[in-house]
């Protein structure tokens, strides 16, 4: 799946009339111009589309109505040059429904110290002015991210570009059809969910179909599509010589390039983004997908194993909004520790679906057995991942609301080579440590399934909850049990209250 390169971010400028002509055309040219340095920073992603200068109630409310009914606005940034009585804006953010970055900046980084006049302070007071804005936002209990500092400042582009990637997230799951072939596997609690209330939350909308409603479209796929794929496999992967065009298993690489065809077609027709599979329900087909489940997470689509669509969207949507940066991001799980004292390590794998996009180096397609599933040998990409700091993060159902688990982690290679092990897999260092990490993530009822990004910060996920609405509970550098329990505590008591109980 391709990223919209028609998405935007709105800027929105607070004034007021009583200033006059002069002082607003002053405004507007100053907040031109910041626009044009958001738009030239290398760290924000999605152009930020100037709008005229905002002096009354009604048309910050019109200009509200029209970025909430534009699809390609993904949210807006608001910024008070001058003060700008917030009573103006209630009914504007009460009407807000798309993300909102609270921008506190001014035109100049430097004060003009011996030519400071009153003329000078009437026109540069986003001092004051952003904070009667902050005032009713937090008196109507906005959700919005701050950002202070000058736009010349590579903190605040990074911060604001974080914000333009979590939104982009958003509007990709506000958007998303997830498929489920068959149901999650039976008896397994984390990944039961309510699929109404997240369709409520996120806007995601999760059904199912029979898995040979998928083999139905497998079947027909033609000769010439598959022969397509698997020149396209030579170009891409090493390939061992038992599948390679002329071995001894070669029609089982053409069977999961069939798969592959045809699961892209389903998709593609339904308007998917996302899907599941489960291992304990394959109709028809005569392979477990592999190969095809890979190819077609590095395209952006979101897959959950076991039928765990929680997951699956979890995955479309930090794909998107890690789109376009260093590193990759793929379907993964805790699986095994590596426990010598001061050098705990965490190895992460799946069965067989991992994305490539985390790869360190060219993957190889391989075929091994697979003692779970019941069908032949699947064909599946192999490698390691590429070491870096990167996240893990995975998504709960409580009953009463959905919770996220993230942690902060640093990849790093394997200890020692791992001949015997032929399935793609992550070898990680959690922070601050592999207890502290282990506990809380335990304590907070985090799943076995995660998304795991290098092109993805804890920051944009911090954006993304705080957009939603949902709980983060998030694991790094400054976490400690003690603050952790604590952190949990508050957070049951702040959404009971939200729930009234």
């Amino acid at each position: 799946m391709t990223q919209r390169a028609d998405q935007q971010v709105w800027f929105l400028t607070g004034s007021q009339g009583l200033y006059g002509p002069e002082t607003l055309d002053q405004v507007a040219d100053q907040s031109r111009r910041i626009v044009d340095q958001l738009n030239a920073a290398e760290e924000v992603p999605l152009d930020v589309v100037w709008q005229p200068v905002l002096t009354d109630s009604a048309a910050i409310h019109r200009q509200i109505l029209a970025a909430n009914s534009d699809p390609n606005c993904v949210g807006v940034i608001a910024w008070m040059h001058t003060f700008s009585p917030a009573k103006m804006w209630i009914t504007g953010l009460d009407a807000l429904q798309v993300p909102l970055l609270h921008l506190h900046t001014q035109a100049n980084v430097e004060l003009p110290w011996a030519e400071i006049d009153m003329d000078f302070m009437n026109l540069n007071q986003a001092a004051h002015g952003d904070r009667e804005f902050g005032y009713i936002q937090t008196r109507l209990e906005v959700p919005r991210k701050t950002v202070a500092g000058h736009v010349s400042d590579a903190r605040v582009q990074a911060r604001i570009g974080a914000w333009q990637r979590a939104a982009r997230g958003v509007a990709a799951l506000r958007s998303l059809k997830l498929v489920r072939f068959g149901d999650n596997m039976r008896d397994v609690a984390v990944t039961e969910g309510d699929k109404v209330e997240a369709q409520l939350r996120f806007g995601v909308s999760v059904n199912t179909y029979g898995v040979n409603d998928l083999v139905a479209v497998v079947d027909q796929v033609a000769d010439a599509d598959i022969d397509a794929l698997i020149t396209e496999y030579q170009d891409s992967y090493g390939i061992v010589p038992e599948l390679a065009p002329g071995g001894d298993r070669h029609e089982e690489l053409r069977y999961g390039a069939r798969i592959e065809a045809g699961l892209r077609a389903f998709l593609t027709d339904g308007g998917y983004g996302a899907f599941t599979t489960n291992f304990e329900d394959h109709g028809g087909l005569k392979q477990l997908p592999g190969l095809a489940v890979q190819r077609l997470m590095a395209d952006g689509y979101g897959f959950g194993g076991e039928g765990d669509w929680k997951t699956s969207m979890l995955l479309h949507t930090v794909k998107a909004i890690g789109a376009g940066r260093p590193g990759g991001t793929s379907f993964m799980e805790d699986y095994t520790y590596h426990l010598e004292p001061g050098a705990e390590r965490i190895l992460g794998a799946h069965m067989l679906e991992v994305c490539p996009t985390i790869a360190a180096d060219r993957p190889r397609i391989e075929i091994h057995p697979l003692g779970i599933g019941n069908r032949s040998d699947p064909v599946r990409l192999v490698f390691d991942a590429a070491p870096g700091p990167a996240a893990v993060v995975g998504i709960c159902d409580l009953g009463d609301r959905f919770r996220l688990v993230a942690n902060a982690i640093e990849v790093v290679p394997p200890d020692q080579p791992l001949p015997k092990l032929p399935v793609a897999r992550a070898v990680w260092q959690p922070r601050p440590d592999f207890q502290t990490s282990t506990e809380c993530w335990l304590a907070a009822g985090g799943p076995h399934h995660t998304v795991l990004s290098s092109a993805v910060g804890t920051e944009e996920l911090e954006d993304f909850a705080r957009i939603v609405g949902v709980e983060l509970a998030l694991i790094d550098d400054e976490t400690t049990r003690r603050s952790f329990a604590k952190e949990l505590r508050w957070n049951q008591v702040y959404h009971r209250i939200g729930l009234g109980f």
